[in-house]
């Protein structure tokens, strides 16, 4: 089982998304285990206050460095934790791989950012890892965080019905899906790709390949690119 431990500073946006679809089948088979922490909850202030002004100056409000620590020196005091991830706009970005690798571990916190950010000394002393969902500032972790759960949820053995679906989503293989049809054959006139209807699994084997290829190379040169020099090598 993965346990997933999410720290954030309104734990009200975490909850409900992490209550259907494959999330929640993952939960519900026991092999996914989330968390969620108040982090005012661990809060040293008597009005449970997280949040300060930067030192120099400047616009925003700045996590503290105090809850932070207490919150995951108590979590790391009752468990061994692979990795601490913060959430971060500056963070690496965030793709199938770093997903993949995710779904082998066993125990995770992931730290939601708020306001202006936190206190670089969380970052410095306590961070083990941290990602991006890309080149956009958002309002918190949160969103980052959920799309970091659902994505590596779908990759733990059991979870998905069928046990090659996850294996042949985009990037698996440095590639985009090939186009997706179904039922009916003929829809207005439009018609399925006649190869996925011959029934020669080979056939469709390497049309979905060669469909992989070509929508790579239209929609997303830069992957194609490193597609081709890996398969040049």
């Amino acid at each position: 089982m993965l346990r997933i431990d999410l720290i954030s500073a309104v734990p009200d946006l975490l909850g409900n998304p992490l209550s259907h679809s494959i999330v929640k089948i993952a939960r519900e088979k026991g092999l996914l285990d989330v968390h969620i922490h108040n982090l005012r909850d661990y809060s040293a202030d008597k009005h449970r206050k997280i949040d300060d002004y930067p030192y120099g100056g400047g616009a925003g409000m700045v996590i503290s460095p105090q809850p932070v620590f207490a919150c995951i020196e108590k979590l790391t005091s009752e468990r061994s934790y692979d990795e601490i991830i913060f959430m971060s706009p500056d963070g690496a970005t965030f793709d199938q791989k770093q997903a993949n690798n995710l779904s082998l571990r066993r125990n995770i916190i992931i730290l939601c950012g708020h306001y202006k950010g936190i206190d670089q000394r969380i970052r410095d002393v306590l961070i083990t890892r941290e990602y991006s969902i890309g080149d956009v500032v958002l309002s918190g972790g949160e969103l980052p965080a959920l799309m970091v759960v659902d994505a590596v949820a779908r990759l733990l053995p059991g979870v998905l019905g069928d046990a090659e679906s996850a294996l042949t989503d985009s990037f698996q293989d440095d590639l985009l899906d090939s186009p997706v049809y179904t039922r009916p054959a003929d829809f207005r006139g439009i018609k399925v790709p006649e190869v996925l209807t011959s029934g020669d699994h080979e056939k469709v084997k390497a049309w979905r390949k060669q469909k992989a290829i070509d929508k790579t190379r239209q929609l997303r040169p830069d992957i194609y690119n490193e597609y081709l020099k890996k398969n040049d090598e």
